[in-house]
């Protein structure tokens, strides 16, 4: 009984009929397309009993490695096949387009622009409920005037720290080209202005105008050329200018008498 049951519902090994209908395939899949691009026969896959496809290379440009599609099939004991279906699918090493993405989720820092204006987001990972006043005094001074985190949210310490790690790998971090060049640190600079609450520990803000941080969040480790306490070293000439011996820049007039007649 199980013999008969796996025999039954076993895949058919060829259907010659179907097999043959290339011809067609090809005519139906050539009355969609434009001439030109339907390309070499790829083979025939029987997919069930009386059902299978056959598959043509794609010509058309930007569809490397796609193949077109064309399903046939038969009725029992017919020796004709019938088109079911067209399509166009992808091969191995096709190209294809990146998956898409709701664009609240492929948006990327730097992305947004200053008249953009972001969705709001209640399950943000990178916010925690804010601190309500509690009325002592002490308490309240140092979590509201102290550490501003008297908002509907504020950033939890893994935000926080990634924010710190992102800062301080960037550019305004002690590895950049001009921190490196630097002859003193922000640390010592008097125009740093210290951040308050955690990062007030390792960051501040350039304040110097001449500076090319101005304005900008710059570790303590930092440094530029505009840094108050340094100067351009200076040397001297390499020879002593003598007064020149003949002054080219001077007019001389003199007077002489006409002449005589």
């Amino acid at each position: 009984m199980s013999t008969t049951t796996e025999t039954s519902t076993r895949r058919p090994a060829k259907d010659a009929v179907l097999a043959g209908a290339v011809d067609l395939a090809r005519e139906v899949i050539e009355s969609e397309t434009d001439p030109g691009q339907v390309g070499e026969h790829l083979g025939f896959t029987l997919d069930g009993e009386r059902f299978g496809t056959h598959a043509f290379a794609c010509l058309m440009p930007g569809y490397s490695g796609w193949h077109w599609i064309v399903t046939v099939a038969r009725a029992p004991r017919a020796r004709t096949a019938t088109v079911c279906e067209t399509g166009l699918l992808p091969g191995d090493g096709a190209l294809l387009a990146k998956v898409w993405l709701p664009w609240a989720e492929r948006l990327a820092p730097g992305d947004l622009s200053p008249t953009d204006r972001l969705p709001f987001d209640g399950s943000d990972e990178r916010l925690e409920s804010g601190v309500v006043p509690t009325g002592d005094p002490e308490i309240d001074r140092v979590a509201i005037h102290e550490l501003g985190l008297d908002r509907e949210r504020v950033m939890t310490s893994a935000a926080i720290d990634a924010a710190a790690a992102r800062w301080y790998d960037g550019v305004h971090g002690p590895a950049s080209a001009g921190a490196r060049a630097a002859g003193a640190d922000c640390a010592t600079c008097g125009f740093i202005i210290p951040l308050a609450g955690p990062l007030g520990t390792l960051f501040g803000v350039c304040a110097n105008e001449w500076s090319p941080d101005d304005g900008k969040v710059v570790s303590f480790d930092h440094g530029c050329g505009a840094h108050s306490e340094t100067d351009v070293s200076r040397s001297g000439h390499d020879w002593e200018q003598a007064e020149p011996l003949i002054d080219e820049l001077d007019i001389e007039v003199i007077r002489t008498d006409p002449p005589s007649e």
